[in-house]
């Protein structure tokens, strides 16, 4: 058993995490404005990044891109944990990452969506989650039916990231609600759409600005539909757990930057003429935290290799973004504790680490409904009949 990265991904690594260190790190407080990086932040990474050879690492090589699995972009996106400069849940500076739905597009869809979106000259969202539907996908209301050769979409999408920026939306609605998940079907609907509004922009304790979405009456043409019908679920289910992997992977980022933040701070703070480090209360967290990296990083690995080989990973994406959210929440409150009111300043990024990882734990699966759905798992495989 191997459980060593590849030359190639270690030297990637390693040259990502110089980045992180020398060009991000130093800029973490000033580079964001809202939930968006500054244009001209934006613009001086991105000049990096291609620099270094790494961009549009998700985009297959088919349509130009670097075409790295999964795996290579966990070890992307652990790095980048590591920092509170850039949005949560978009990378953005290295180019344009097409979900596993765009790539799924036949050849007319490609050149009006895909395409435009790999060049930057179009963005998207990802229309999902519902007022009444969240964590149960086969509750969506959002509703499709066919009128020739169009579609007519009524209904409301609740907490959709970036919609106030994209050109167009990856929408899940049902055709058949009897149907439960087998009737949710995919389109691709422009935002200019007549009938789709954005009612709101939310403001959140985590710097992210999602949005509410209502489509009253909007008539989408059914050349726009993604795959067959019924079929939605089923092409979602795939990015869902890839960025189920994700949140994992960030969290062995904030875990272990919280380690170096509380390690570093525990040497050189003293009370009462000791050094913290040398205090068993503070030893005891820290050590903590460690363990939880050492035990989080192989099985974060282990899921995008079995991944990128083609293995079902819904277990193992449930496990890792349970545990992931879970442990870099408790590292950066175990951080907070070591620091104590400095914490709460944001001359350092605990807080802002401590507020992002406490929404984890909700968004893409809270523990609740991830525990309940690796509950039949377990009585599947260890349950005597």
């Amino acid at each position: 058993m191997d459980f060593e990265l590849p030359d190639d991904l270690r030297l990637m690594k390693e040259q990502i995490r110089r980045f992180v260190d020398r060009e991000i790190i130093p800029i973490e407080r000033e580079a964001y404005e809202g939930a968006s990086l500054k244009p001209d932040v934006r613009a001086m990474l991105e000049v990096q990044t291609k620099k270094m050879g790494y961009w549009l690492i998700t985009t297959p090589e088919e349509y130009g891109g670097l075409g790295m699995g999964l795996l290579a972009r966990v070890v992307l996106w652990e790095e980048l944990g590591r920092t509170i400069a850039l949005p949560t849940r978009k990378t953005q500076i290295f180019g344009p990452e097409p979900s596993p739905i765009l790539l799924q597009l036949n050849e007319r869809q490609r050149t009006d969506y895909l395409m435009p979106v790999i060049a930057g000259e179009k963005d998207c969202c990802f229309a999902l989650t519902e007022p009444d539907a969240g964590s149960d996908p086969s509750g969506i209301r959002t509703r499709a039916v066919r009128d020739g050769d169009d579609y007519i979409i009524n209904g409301y999408k609740r907490f959709i990231t970036n919609a106030h920026e994209a050109d167009f939306a990856q929408v899940l609605a049902t055709v058949d609600p009897s149907k439960g998940s087998k009737g949710i079907t995919a389109f691709l609907v422009d935002m200019d759409t007549p009938g789709v509004s954005i009612v709101r922009t939310e403001h959140m304790m985590m710097d992210d600005a999602p949005c509410e979405i209502s489509f009253d009456n909007a008539r989408v043409p059914a050349w726009k539909r993604i795959g067959e019908e019924g079929e939605g679920f089923k092409l979602a289910q795939d990015w869902i757990n890839a960025g189920r992997i994700r949140h994992g992977a960030r969290a062995i980022g904030v875990i272990e930057r919280c380690l170096e933040l509380s390690a570093t701070y525990a040497k050189q703070r003293k009370t009462f003429g000791k050094p913290l480090a040398e205090r068993q209360a503070i030893q005891w967290p820290i050590v903590d935290s460690y363990l939880d990296l050492r035990q989080l990083r192989p099985l974060v690995y282990h899921a995008a290799w079995k991944y990128d080989r083609g293995e079902d990973v819904r277990t193992d994406a449930y496990m890792v973004k349970l545990l992931g959210d879970r442990m870099a929440f408790m590292a950066a409150d175990r951080c907070i504790q070591v620091f104590g009111g400095l914490a709460f300043t944001t001359d350092f990024p605990i807080e802002k680490f401590w507020r992002d990882s406490r929404s984890m734990m909700i968004t893409e699966g809270p523990e609740e409904v991830l525990k309940t759905t690796l509950a039949r798992h377990v009585f599947a495989q260890y349950a005597s009949n």
